[in-house]
C-alpha cells in the first residue's frame, strides 16, 4: 500500500516507485513528458542528401540519409519505412538515418517525391 506524503514547499519529485524518474521541467513521470516532444526541426538548407560510407564501421557500408527536415518521432517512423523497403537494418540517431548495405538508389527513389534528394559522395 502506497502513502502519500505532502511535498514541502519549494520542493520536486525527482524519483517515483510507481513511475520511475520525473521529468525536471514539467514534472511529469519521463513516460508522459510534455516538453521532451516539443523540438526544433534540424537547421539545414532543405536538401536531404544520400550517401554511402564505410569510415568507422570496420569495412562495413551503410547508406546515410541526412537533412531530413521532421521530428525525432517522425524521423524515426521514416527510418523504419526505409529499412522495411531496403529489407535491411539500421538505425537513426542524432538526425541521422543508417541502413546497412549500400541502397542508395532505392532511397533518392523512396525519398524524392516529398523532398529535394542529392546523392552526395562518390
Amino acid at each position: 500500500m502506497a502513502t502519500t506524503v505532502k511535498p514541502r514547499p519549494g520542493s520536486r519529485l525527482v524519483y517515483s516507485t510507481e513511475t520511475g524518474s520525473m521529468c525536471p521541467v514539467c514534472a511529469q513521470p519521463m513516460a508522459r513528458c510534455a516538453c521532451r516532444t516539443i523540438t526544433s526541426l534540424p537547421d539545414g538548407d532543405g536538401i536531404v542528401r544520400v550517401s554511402f560510407e564505410t569510415k568507422g564501421r570496420r569495412g562495413k557500408g551503410v547508406t546515410v540519409v541526412k537533412g531530413v527536415p521532421l521530428d525525432a518521432a517522425a524521423l524515426a517512423g521514416l527510418g523504419k519505412q526505409l529499412k522495411t523497403a531496403c529489407g535491411s537494418g539500421g538505425t537513426v540517431k542524432d538526425g541521422v538515418i543508417e541502413i546497412q548495405g549500400d541502397h542508395r538508389e532505392l532511397v533518392v527513389q523512396k525519398l524524392g517525391p516529398r523532398w529535394t534528394v542529392k546523392r552526395a559522395g562518390g
